[in-house]
Formats: C-alpha cells, sequence, structure tokens
C-alpha cells in the first residue's frame, strides 16, 4: 500500500466478497422457493440469535427503530408516559419512544463511557420527579406525566453500567429496555450475578439494528428484540406482522415491521463470523490505544472500564481542536466520522421539550471534541500507523488557547 491509498470510515465490501459464494447460495435458495416472508430461515436466525446472545427468545423486526418502538409498546409503555434516556446518542432512540406515544426525558452520560451515569439517573429521580399521591407513580416534573421506563444506549460497542441501572429501575418500579443497536456482543460483569450477560439480555427487553454497518449488519434494514419473557415475544410477533397471531385474525392494530427472509438468511451466515469479527475489531482498539499512548496528554482514548468487555462498533477518541483533526484526515485519504455532532436535546424536532444549551453538560462537551476513526475487523497496522500519524501531526500543530478552562477532565481514566 502506498501513501496514496484511501482508507475508508469503514469497509463494507471486504466481508461480503469473503462470503459471496455462501450469500449468493442463500438468495438463490430464496428465489427458489419463493420464501420472502417469515418462516423458518426466520425462525432459525432467530434461535441462533438469542442463543448468541443468552436470551430465551429473539424477534427479528424490520429496522433497529421497530426494534425499539414495538419494545416500549409490547411491555406496555405507551400513550401519556415517559420514558428517560440519554441525549448523547443516535435519533432512532427518541424516535421509537414518541412513535410508541411517549416523551422522551434525559439524563447526561458519563465522561468516561458516553453511556448514562447512573448517578445522574438517581439523583434526576429524585429531584425532578414526584410521587402521585393517588396513584404512588412517579411523575415527571416536566412532563407532568409517570415515568415508565429507562432506555441505556449501549454506545460504540460498550454496555452501560446495568447494575447500578437495573437496582435504580427496580427501586422506582420502572422498565428497562436496552438499546443494544450499537453492542452486538458486548458483556457486562454483573457483580450481583457474579457472571458476565451479554448486552440485550439484562433489560426486560434488548434492541438491535443490523444495519449494513453495524458489527453485525444485514445486507439492507433489519432488526430484532431480544427478551426472556415468552409473553412479551408473542405480543411481539402479532405487533410486526398488522397484530396477528394467525393469518387474517388481529389481536390488535400492529405494524408491518417482519424480518424478510432473505436477510435473516444473510444475518444467520454472518452470524457465525461475528465472534471472529468482534475479537479483531478489540485488536485495532488495543493497537490504537499502543500507538496514541505518546499523546495521552493531548488526546482522549475509549475507556474501557474492568466489568466492560467492548466490541467497539466505532473507536472514537476525544481531541479539542476536532475539526481541524478531521479536515487533516481527510486532506490524506482517511475517513472520519462524529458520533454525533449535535446532541438530541438541541435538535430542532425536540424544542418543543424546552431544553437549553447547559442543561447537558458532559454530553455537550463530549459532542464537540469527538472522532471516530477508521474501525473495522480487516483494518491493519499499518493502515492504522497512517491515521495516527496524522492525528499526532494535526494536534502537534499549535492552536490558539481560548480563554476558557480546559474542556477536558482533570483525569481521563475513572476508578472501575
Amino acid at each position: 500500500m502506498t501513501h496514496t491509498d484511501n482508507i475508508p470510515f469503514l469497509d463494507l465490501v471486504t466481508p461480503h466478497l469473503e462470503l459471496e459464494d455462501l450469500l449468493v447460495a442463500a438468495f438463490r435458495s430464496a428465489l427458489r422457493s419463493a420464501g420472502f416472508i417469515g418462516g423458518s430461515v426466520v425462525e432459525d436466525f432467530e434461535r441462533a440469535f438469542a442463543g448468541f446472545c443468552g436470551t430465551d427468545c429473539c424477534v427479528g423486526v424490520g429496522s433497529g427503530t421497530d426494534a425499539l418502538r414495538l419494545a416500549l409498546m409490547a411491555a406496555g409503555i405507551g400513550e401519556g408516559e415517559t420514558v428517560i434516556t440519554v441525549p448523547n446518542t443516535f435519533i432512532a432512540t427518541t424516535e421509537a419512544i414518541t412513535q410508541a406515544g411517549c416523551q422522551p426525558e434525559f439524563v447526561d452520560v458519563s465522561e468516561h463511557t458516553y453511556n448514562m451515569d447512573p448517578q445522574r439517573l438517581r439523583k434526576h429521580l429524585e429531584t425532578q420527579c414526584i410521587r402521585d399521591r393517588r396513584t404512588g407513580r412517579l411523575l415527571s416534573r416536566r412532563t407532568h406525566s409517570p415515568i415508565a421506563a429507562i432506555i441505556p444506549v449501549h454506545l460504540y460497542g460498550q454496555m452501560a453500567d446495568m447494575d447500578s441501572i437495573l437496582q435504580i429501575a427496580e427501586q422506582y418500579t420502572l422498565i428497562v429496555i436496552e438499546d443494544a443497536c450499537q453492542a452486538h456482543g458486548a458483556e457486562y460483569f454483573s457483580r450481583k450475578e457474579n457472571r458476565w450477560r451479554k448486552a440485550g439480555s439484562m433489560g426486560r427487553v434488548g434492541a438491535f439494528s443490523f444495519y449494513p454497518g453495524k458489527n453485525l449488519g444485514a445486507c439492507g434494514e433489519a432488526g430484532a428484540v431480544t427478551t426472556n419473557d415468552p409473553e412479551l415475544a408473542r405480543q411481539l410477533r402479532m405487533l410486526r406482522d398488522h397484530g396477528q397471531a394467525q393469518k387474517y385474525y388481529h389481536d390488535l392494530e400492529g405494524y408491518n415491521a417482519r424480518l424478510d427472509a432473505i436477510q435473516a438468511a444473510m444475518l444467520r451466515i454472518k452470524l457465525e463470523h461475528l465472534g471472529d469479527w468482534n475479537a479483531k475489531r478489540c485488536e485495532a482498539a488495543h493497537r490504537y490505544a499502543e500507538l496514541f499512548s505518546p499523546a495521552r496528554d493531548v488526546l482522549v482514548l475509549p475507556y474501557e472500564p474492568s466489568w466492560a468487555k467492548a466490541v467497539y462498533h466505532l473507536y472514537v477518541i476525544r481531541v479539542a481542536d476536532r475539526d481541524r483533526v478531521r479536515t487533516q484526515l481527510g486532506a490524506a485519504d482517511i475517513g472520519s466520522g462524529i458520533h454525533y455532532p449535535i446532541p438530541l436535546h438541541l435538535q430542532k424536532p425536540y424544542r418543543r421539550l424546552g431544553y437549553k444549551t447547559g442543561d447537558f453538560p458532559v454530553t455537550e462537551r463530549v459532542a464537540s471534541q469527538i472522532l471516530s476513526l477508521p474501525m473495522y475487523p480487516t483494518l491493519r497496522l499499518d493502515e492504522q500507523c497512517r491515521v495516527v500519524a496524522e492525528v499526532m501531526a494535526s494536534v502537534a500543530r499549535p492552536v490558539a488557547q481560548p480563554e476558557t478552562e480546559s474542556s477536558f477532565p482533570a483525569e481521563h481514566a475513572a476508578a472501575d
């Protein structure tokens, strides 16, 4: 490879070329059987993915947004209720909340993991909510509606602190729905259970996206919901298929949110490789950490606590002059991304919620500094050396310092 070769932000071509014969054979089988919707192919993937996640049930759906929305509805959360989540996530999280008839409410994230901060969650419930004297339910002072659920987001491939969140949820009788759309195979060591648990197996339900760029990506749109509750799984199967338990017999109004059989077949083939792909992502993340070690005074690298096994859907650093670094990477034909540049509480669709700049200082600070670097299983050491060299060359150039305190935390690593 020469220095002029492009390093993409994400390589979706190589794994498909490596699996091309198997994927084409699966597509050919669907053509010859005309089995495009439902059937044994979908059921086979659902069983396999449930096994991978360590859950009893999996229900395939049309997208990650479908997974989140239908998970809320199947759990009985809906019109006139409030769901707490974080502002540092993709808008699909809050779209699902509002499309289920609920209001989103935000709590800030941890400075180190960028996931929901349990201490801030507890403080929010203690200070921003009151008990309804008539029903005993917790009411939001902001929305004046009952708090029904919490959606922690396992961002960038690392799980949130689930023991703490689940304990708080139990104390306040709230349902926990895991947004695991970026965390296929990520693990969390439950101190309460003294064992490792997979993403999507700890809350009442877990929601996954199989958008093509995910660690387990379809060749189009797809998603799934995992749960250990067979009745909730039954509700999900009806909701995804126009509310019918059997053809033309409708128990409720549902949606057209089924997982296509062709996508299920593709996902079933790829699932066999997910463990290896995740391991290679982790190896690449460790190489990045070593290569960046001389620059830890000017960069914040991903923090992985002892209770987490991340799968590095994204490799996200923080740098003060993020835009200049990204420009230099682009000039060197190196792809990058920003996940996410504008926090949800400041996005136009949520102005009606009344949030303002400064309400979530950690999220807002992080949003101005985060930069996603190339990350995929086939990323090579020589490519990473080029990425790191360009980043370090950019941060080594002097920049005008603002007359304010540094926005970096005093310590880049937190105690476990």
